[in-house]
């Protein structure tokens, strides 16, 4: 496999786990006060959005890179 059809495969797989997956969420410790050697922390929970259009970017991108992987080679 030429390096082109392995990129392609990589942004459709990306793509489709996009589109799959929409959000994204993990949860940090923040340090909320702290008076000597006493802290206190609060765990907060954050989202990433994946937009639609971006999984759908990666599949049409990715298709492109296979099918020009596939032209320079044959």
């Amino acid at each position: 496999m030429r390096i082109p059809t392995i990129i392609g495969l990589v942004l459709i797989v990306l793509g489709i786990a996009a589109l799959v997956v929409p959000t994204i969420s993990y949860t940090t410790e923040e340090q909320v006060l702290q008076v000597g050697p006493i802290e206190a922390t609060a765990e907060t929970q954050k989202t990433i959005g994946i937009p639609t259009y971006a999984g759908i970017a990666l599949l049409v991108v990715g298709g492109i890179m296979i099918v020009a992987g596939q032209r320079r080679r044959g």
